[in-house]
């Protein structure tokens, strides 16, 4: 997990003094960014299946923003709750030991920070394993 931990530095030292809303710690942190990855390697589409979830709601501006190599528009936890759902949010809060709206809070955070990361050229990963998209990401960056 020594990739997973560079991300989470990385992503926790972008954020605003390296604090996650809601008082989440660096380990819960990592344990949610760990838990989005899963997610996104399981959906259909990968990245680009969840950027449309973010279209279909109304919230593509949004989430293109964190594709593009522009400033990341910011997310509510009222807003990703009504693109993800309570039930993904929970499932995600309770992976990373957090309660649901502690993880949302934090999940409203990191979320345009990872995609932001795993998306560097400004496009979305072609690959079908997103997770080896953003690891390759991570081992040339980090290199």
């Amino acid at each position: 997990m020594a990739l997973l931990d560079q991300l989470a530095s990385q992503v926790l030292a972008s954020l605003q003094g390296g604090q996650v809303q809601g008082g989440a710690s660096r380990d819960q942190a990592m344990d949610l960014m760990q838990a989005v990855l899963s997610l996104l390697q399981n959906q259909q589409g990968g990245l680009g299946g969840l950027l449309q979830q973010f279209q279909q709601k109304g919230m593509g501006d949004v989430a293109d923003s964190w594709v593009s190599t522009g400033q990341n528009q910011p997310i509510s936890g009222r807003q990703l709750e009504d693109v993800l759902g309570a039930d993904t949010i929970g499932r995600l809060s309770q992976q990373a030991g957090l309660p649901a709206d502690q993880g949302l809070g934090a999940l409203a955070q990191l979320l345009p920070q990872m995609v932001d990361k795993m998306t560097p050229q400004g496009q979305v990963p072609q690959q079908n394993d997103l997770l080896a998209a953003g690891l390759d990401f991570l081992k040339k960056t980090l290199a």
